[in-house]
């Protein structure tokens, strides 16, 4: 289970040279006018993960397989989206097919590159989309309520439990909240997520700075900063530029230049442990001579539902989980080692499966 992020905001924003990068292609054509993004650009990337290189060094792995995670650039927004505005009505319906928003919001000054609105304002553009996005809530609602009138009187219960997160959502949305403020219980998540609202989906504000900025941020960095902790949301600063320049260099080319610009670590590894935070997901991992490969799974899951993600077959005939912690299985030296030391678990289909887990699963065919 990887997971789908979509990358929007306003035109020229740096959306497209953010993609372009984080995917190493040049698929996204990034150019200095509104709209040349048309259709969403789909690119999957490999999770950085030095726990996966670490163990595949001591199991002696051939092959190293990370789990991957896609990105979707998604045409730029304008105001009147809702109304179908611009691109709006394409828009509106890719970003209902993400996982995640990752609001990319221009936070620094180039005359050269135009801004749609004539002026930077970084937390101006994000009530932008949030508005055209609350909009299209709104509007579909409504409909899809009028549509379900006739079950409701006919008692269907599917159709009231819908009625009444429907009408829930909306309350929210006309007092000016976004769908995802919503508290849902457990028994309402699955017919909830189904509703696929726009602003129920989670939110991480990615900063767009110059590159003398990319260490610090600024003072356009630090006002969305403000905004998205009073929203109970995260954000990341990242210099585009300099993400495209790293994309074209070697791994040991690319360290060393994030060392001359202060950088600890790269923005695409700070984006995607956002991710990771913003939809609560965790990694496990598989290990042999073969090959060593991580899962993405999300927090809180069973042994037989994280079985399934590498086979349905696994969660259906499962019978237990042989676990060994990532920390045993490093300091002790292996799989054996961790064995001998009485590190290896034997865990069944109540176990909640923890992050860095090495697993081995035994199932019925």
């Amino acid at each position: 289970m990887g997971f789908r992020m979509g990358i929007v905001g306003l035109p020229n924003v740096g959306k497209s040279t953010l993609f372009n990068a984080l995917t190493r292609t040049a698929a996204a054509q990034a150019a200095n006018f509104p709209f040349c993004t048309i259709e969403p650009n789909v690119g999957e990337v490999a999770v950085p993960d030095a726990r996966l290189d670490r163990l595949a060094e001591l199991a002696k792995s051939k092959q190293v397989i990370p789990t991957r995670m896609t990105f979707v650039d998604i045409a730029g927004l304008v105001k009147g989206a809702s109304k179908g505005e611009g691109l709006g009505n394409q828009f509106l319906a890719n970003i209902r097919e993400v996982d995640a928003i990752a609001h990319v919001l221009r936070c620094f000054e180039d005359e050269d590159v135009t801004h749609v609105d004539g002026r930077v304002d970084p937390v101006s553009d994000a009530e932008t989309i949030e508005t055209e996005l609350m909009v299209a809530d709104i509007e579909s609602l409504e409909k899809r309520l009028q549509g379900i009138v006739r079950k409701v009187r006919g008692g269907d219960k599917e159709a009231i439990q819908q009625e009444r997160l429907m009408k829930a959502a909306l309350a929210a949305l006309e007092q000016g909240r976004p769908a995802r403020t919503v508290e849902i219980d457990a028994e309402d998540l699955k017919a909830w997520r189904m509703l696929q609202l726009l602003t129920s989906k989670p939110v991480l504000y990615v900063c767009n700075v110059d590159e003398g900025d990319a260490s610090t941020g600024n003072a356009l960095s630090e006002a969305v900063g403000r905004m998205a902790a009073e929203q109970g949301n995260s954000h990341v600063v990242i210099s585009a530029k300099i993400e495209e320049e790293i994309s074209q260099l070697d791994d040991d080319e690319a360290a060393e230049f994030l060392t001359e610009l202060g950088l600890a670590e790269a923005g695409l590894d700070r984006l995607i442990k956002a991710g990771y935070e913003l939809l609560e997901l965790q990694t496990y991992f598989t290990v042999g001579p073969k090959e060593a490969r991580a899962w993405t799974i999300a927090r809180g899951t069973k042994a037989p539902q994280a079985a399934g993600v590498i086979h349905g077959d696994f969660e259906r005939g499962f019978i237990r989980a042989e676990t060994i912690a990532y920390d045993d299985f490093v300091s002790l030296g292996g799989e054996q080692p961790a064995k001998d030391a009485g590190k290896m678990r034997a865990e069944g289909k109540a176990y909640t499966v923890q992050d860095g887990d090495v697993l081995h699963f035994l199932f019925n065919t």
